[in-house]
C-alpha cells in the first residue's frame, strides 16, 4: 500500500468513527433548550392561568432537543418534535422558572401580579405651561387650581375620583421651575391623594433629549426637576414611576434612573419604519411583546415597563369609546389601563390646539369608570393594586 493509499484509509476510519455515534452525541450537546413561552420577566395576572392552591397555575412552553427528557421545576414535561410543556404553579410575587434536560437548563423569572383588578392612571406630558401661569398670577392667585388646566384636572378628581400624573420639565421660554413660589405647598400636600408629580425633561426642545445622551445628563435634569419639586410640594407628590420625554434613554441611562429610585416606566412600545419608538432602549423583540400586553420587567436592569393604552391626544373624542374597547377586548391588555394625553393641546393659543381636549379625557375617564376600573397610582403597592 502506497503512503497516499495509507493516509486515504486512515482519513475512511476516522470518518467512520466520527459518524458512529460522536455526532449525535454532539447535538445533544450543543441543541439548546429554552424557556419560550412565557418569557423571562412577564408579569401575570388572572387572565394568565388558572386560580389553585393559593398560586395562578400557568402553562410553561420552550425548544429542546428531539426525543429529550424535560423538567420544569422538578416535575416531568411533555416532550413532542423538538418542543416542550407543562404546568406549573407560581406562588410569589418573583417566582423562578427552571427547565432542565440532562445537563441543560433553562431559567427564567416571572412575576405575579397576584391582587390584580380593573384599574386605570391618567398620565400627562410636556407639563410646564400651567407652572408658568400660577407663578406669574401668584400674586393674585389663591389656589392652584385657579389655573384652568389644573383646575380642569380638578373637576376630573372631583366627579370620578381620578388621579393624575404629571410629567413635567424644568423650563421653558422666560421661565423655570426655580420661579415657581412656595406659597401654594400646603395645598399641593393636601391634594397629594390624587397628583403625583415627576421630571419629564430638561425641556421640550431638542427632540429626544435621551435618546443618545449620557447617563449624567439624564441624571442631572432628573435630580434638577426633583428638587424643585420637592421645594414646592414636598417629596410626597413624588413618584418611583415617570415617563422620560419621548420615551427614549439608553440602557444606561434607564439603570441610572433605577438608582435614583425610578422603578416604572411607561411608553407606546410601537414600531414606525421598522424600528421600535417610544420605547426606552428595548429591543425588537421585547417591543413586540409588550406592544400586546399591559406590562413587562426587564429583569436586568429591575425596571417595568407599562404600555400607554390610549394617547388621548391622538384619538379623536368620537373614537375614543370605541378605541378603548378594543383594547379591552383584549384580556392581556385590559386589565391595566394606562390614559395618557400632553399638556399643551389644553391652550387654544397652541399650534396643535384640540378645542375638544376636555371631551376626550372625560369620556376616556367616564367610560374606564363605567366598566369598574379603579383609579390608581402604580407606585402603590404592586402597579397599583395596592399590596
Amino acid at each position: 500500500m502506497g503512503k497516499a493509499e495509507s493516509l486515504d484509509k486512515q482519513r475512511r476510519q476516522f470518518l467512520r468513527a466520527a459518524c458512529a455515534g460522536p455526532v449525535m452525541r454532539l447535538w445533544a450537546q450543543t441543541a439548546k433548550l429554552r424557556i419560550i413561552d412565557p418569557p423571562d420577566g412577564a408579569i401575570l395576572n388572572r387572565h394568565d392561568g388558572i386560580a389553585a392552591a393559593g398560586g395562578l397555575e400557568i402553562q410553561v412552553s420552550g425548544e429542546c432537543a428531539a426525543g429529550a427528557t424535560v423538567m420544569v421545576n422538578g416535575l416531568p414535561a411533555r416532550v413532542h418534535d423538538g418542543k416542550f410543556s407543562a404546568k406549573t404553579t407560581i406562588h410569589k410575587l418573583q417566582n423562578r422558572l427552571v427547565a432542565t434536560s440532562g445537563g441543560e437548563h433553562s431559567a427564567i423569572t416571572l412575576l405575579w401580579d397576584r391582587y390584580s383588578f380593573p384599574r386605570y392612571r391618567v398620565s400627562t406630558d410636556d407639563n410646564i405651561w400651567f407652572f408658568r401661569d400660577i407663578a406669574r398670577k401668584a400674586e393674585r392667585c389663591n389656589s392652584i387650581f385657579e389655573n384652568p388646566y389644573l383646575g380642569f384636572w380638578h373637576e376630573m378628581h372631583a366627579k370620578y375620583g381620578t388621579k393624575v400624573h404629571f410629567n413635567i420639565y424644568y423650563e421653558t421660554d422666560g421661565f423655570n421651575l426655580s420661579q415657581f413660589p412656595v406659597r401654594y405647598k400646603q395645598e399641593w400636600q393636601r391634594n397629594r391623594d390624587w397628583i403625583r408629580l415627576t421630571f419629564h425633561a430638561r425641556a421640550n426642545d431638542p427632540d429626544r433629549p435621551y435618546a443618545k445622551a449620557a447617563a449624567e445628563q439624564l441624571v442631572r435634569d432628573y435630580r434638577l426637576v426633583t428638587g424643585e419639586i420637592e421645594r414646592f410640594a414636598g417629596k410626597e407628590l413624588l413618584s418611583s414611576v415617570t415617563t422620560v420625554h419621548w420615551g427614549e434613554t439608553t440602557r444606561e441611562g434607564a439603570i441610572a434612573l433605577r438608582r435614583e429610585g425610578i422603578r416604572i416606566m411607561p411608553g407606546y412600545f410601537q414600531f414606525l419604519d421598522g424600528k421600535p419608538q417610544v420605547s426606552y432602549y428595548l429591543d425588537a423583540a421585547q417591543v413586540r411583546y409588550i406592544a400586546g400586553r399591559d406590562y413587562w420587567k426587564d429583569t436586568s436592569t429591575d425596571i417595568i415597563f407599562v404600555r400607554h393604552d390610549a394617547v388621548l391626544n391622538l384619538v379623536e373624542a368620537d373614537n375614543v369609546v370605541k378605541y378603548l374597547e378594543g383594547i379591552a377586548a383584549d384580556p392581556h391588555q385590559s386589565e391595566v389601563m394606562e390614559l395618557m394625553i400632553h399638556e399643551q393641546y389644553f391652550y387654544p393659543d397652541y399650534k396643535a390646539y384640540e378645542p375638544d381636549y376636555r371631551i376626550r379625557v372625560e369620556r376616556a375617564i367616564e367610560w374606564v369608570t363605567g366598566k369598574g376600573y379603579k383609579p390608581v397610582f402604580y407606585g402603590d403597592g404592586f402597579l397599583g393594586a395596592g399590596r
